[in-house]
């Protein structure tokens, strides 16, 4: 299987960590919260965690804090199939083709519910054949953009089609929830929203850098399943995050590192690009420390973080953009996503 194709996209109103700290203050949720969540949330925004802005899809922070059911329905049935789609057909440009080439496309998302699913709305809006098979991903958090191009892969190597349009898109700013614990203020100073896209190919494209998807390999550890989901609250999805989570990302990374590389007779000296869903600035941090990486071999999903904030699924299409935008040298990329489940995943990538 080849990626051939890539598009992201993403809401344009773009704000800092002071815009979002001088929001706050003037929220009526600033003094709901108690002294030490105000800390904290000062102290996040503040400092630095590896983020410097974020794009979410409000006209101004004030609509953050309308906290209710049916507004962050609103907010996540408006831009969720708006964002899909316009890095679908980024992808399809990217990759020199129309709508009517695709045969397949899979969409995975965490921060929101619609049925029929968003599939329904991307196909109407790029232009999908009505014999598209058209599949439905949710509940994978931010691991999911692997878990969607291996069910692309599996769809390719069934002859079933020839081209696949994997789509990972989400609005953390349809999943806002505050209340007084840490974990829920960290994500709320976390997330941003936005899109990816691939189209994945039982050939290569012919003209552009070749991206072969070689192997693949995943780690499902539902023992730690509480250390990182979702729950819900009062008819709100409430994220639960915990301090073992770059830990334990960094953990789960290095083993299905390991069992790809093993398998395919490599160590990861071998490796000459690394492609990373970032989690955080702490996350990175574990998995620098955990697999002896240095800044450089981090500086895209580091780029990434620092400008959009952690996109959940969508975040590695950015990364995988940002190498190849850089021109960065060729040969095996490490392409990973972690997640709720919790879950670990990465495939190897031979890249020319």
């Amino acid at each position: 299987m080849y990626i051939v194709g890539l598009g992201t996209a993403h809401p344009e109103p773009r704000y800092t960590k002071a815009d979002c700290w001088a929001s706050f203050q003037d929220s009526p949720w600033f003094e709901r919260l108690d002294r030490r969540a105000r800390m904290i949330t000062e102290l996040v925004l503040s400092r630095d965690n590896g983020i410097v802005a974020r794009r979410l899809a409000v006209a101004s922070l004030d609509e953050v804090f309308s906290i209710d059911p049916d507004t962050l329905h609103e907010r996540f049935a408006t831009h969720a199939p708006a964002l899909a789609s316009q890095a679908a057909e980024r992808a399809l440009a990217d990759a020199g083709l129309t709508a009517g080439d695709i045969d397949g496309v899979i969409v995975s998302t965490c921060t929101g519910y619609l049925c029929p699913g968003l599939s329904s709305y991307l196909a109407e809006a790029i232009g999908l054949r009505p014999d598209a098979q058209a599949l439905d991903l949710v509940g994978q958090g931010c691991g999911a953009a692997l878990p969607n191009m291996r069910m692309g892969e599996a769809l390719i190597a069934s002859g079933r089609c020839q081209r696949v349009l994997s789509v990972c898109v989400e609005v953390s700013s349809a999943a806002m929830y505050l209340d007084n614990d840490p974990g829920v203020l960290i994500s709320a100073c976390l997330f941003g929203d936005g899109a990816g896209a691939a189209v994945l190919s039982a050939s290569p494209h012919p003209g552009r850098r070749r991206i072969e998807w070689k192997r693949a390999g995943t780690v499902l550890d539902p023992t730690a399943r509480q250390e990182l989901r979702f729950e819900q609250r009062g008819g709100l999805l409430r994220n639960i995050l915990t301090r073992a989570v770059p830990k334990l990302a960094a953990h789960h990374a290095h083993n299905v590192l390991h069992d790809v590389l093993d398998a395919e007779g490599l160590k990861p000296a071998d490796i000459d690009g690394w492609i990373w869903h970032a989690g955080g600035r702490d996350v990175l941090a574990a998995l620098r420390d955990r697999l002896d990486l240095s800044e450089h071999d981090l500086r895209h999903s580091a780029a990434m973080l620092r400008e959009y904030g952690n996109l959940s699924s969508a975040f590695v299409y950015f990364v995988l953009q940002a190498a190849l935008a850089d021109d960065a040298p060729g040969g095996r990329w490490w392409l990973a996503s972690f997640g709720a489940g919790f879950t670990s995943h990465g495939a190897l990538l031979e890249v020319s």
